[in-house]
């Protein structure tokens, strides 16, 4: 009899079947796949809906595929040790759909993770999706400073990297010194931006007219060093990064309370002089 495969850390076994409880995604699918004599070993068909899973192992009706490699890399030692100077790469073969967050997979054949060989489809459904329209930047008090300009991909119009990092020079900004949660002192400088996401794209932007628009208003913070227990070690400090703001907050207001969330010592606002990154 087929045993039973693991698929996540909820998994529940019975017999030949797998039943997992998953609460994070939420998918729709149907594969089957052969498993790969490997990673994944065993023959098995996958349906997933409403957050539940179900697997069943079956015999091999689908054998996983495979391609013989001749290793030029191998010395002579070891090729006189196997007696061949070759391995089978084998992956698994699937067949079927998987549906997640808006983005839809057909499976046709071998899944190598080789463009050249994979047999598989995928895209987003656009009328799932939402789109990024807009990405402003504030002043000390919350007056707007600046908007990107609309663009259009199809005539050319893509990112403006150069006026983007012009204007977040330009905008209006604080500096604030503050104590690490290690006592050491740094400052911080910091940005009001905003950006705005409308449901819908492509021939489906019209849906964006039934629901209401996303827009994440953020506080841009770039530290003059490392900050974090992950600095002095290889993975590095924090250097910067956003966070959501409250209705109302500016600067120092959002600033304090990251501090206090975080461990470290708010100390004051700059002096005037500091405060502004206006260029030119």
């Amino acid at each position: 009899m087929s045993r039973a495969i693991r698929w996540s850390d909820n998994d529940r076994y019975f017999g030949p079947f797998t039943y997992a409880r998953e609460r994070q995604y939420k998918r729709l699918a149907l594969v089957l796949g052969s498993g790969d004599d490997d990673d994944y070993p065993g023959c098995r068909l996958r349906a997933s809906a409403f957050g539940h899973t179900l697997i069943v192992a079956l015999p091999p009706i689908i054998k996983p595929w495979r391609q013989k490699v001749f290793a030029t890399s191998w010395d002579a030692a070891t090729v006189a040790r196997l007696g061949r100077d070759w391995y089978w790469d084998t992956h698994e073969r699937e067949y079927g759909f998987s549906c997640s967050e808006g983005f839809l997979q057909v499976f046709l054949g071998p899944q190598t993770h080789d463009s050249s060989t994979t047999k598989s489809w995928s895209k987003f459904l656009p009328w799932t999706q939402w789109r990024h329209v807009r990405h402003s930047m504030y002043g000390l008090d919350g007056e707007h400073f600046w908007t990107e300009p609309e663009r259009d991909m199809r005539l050319g119009r893509g990112y403006d990297w150069e006026a983007i990092h012009a204007a977040q020079e330009a905008c209006p900004s604080m500096t604030f010194a503050f104590t690490d949660y290690d006592g050491e002192e740094l400052t911080a400088k910091t940005r009001i931006e905003e950006r705005e996401w409308r449901f819908g794209t492509g021939w489906f932007k019209w849906l964006s007219f039934f629901r209401a628009p996303k827009i994440r208003r953020s506080l841009d913070i770039q530290f003059s060093g490392g900050t974090g227990r992950r600095k002095g070690s290889w993975k590095g400090g924090t250097l910067g990064h956003a966070i959501d703001m409250k209705p109302g907050e500016l600067h120092e207001p959002a600033f304090r309370r990251y501090c206090a969330e975080n461990g470290m010592t708010f100390i004051a606002a700059l002096p005037a002089p500091l405060v502004s990154g206006r260029t030119g």
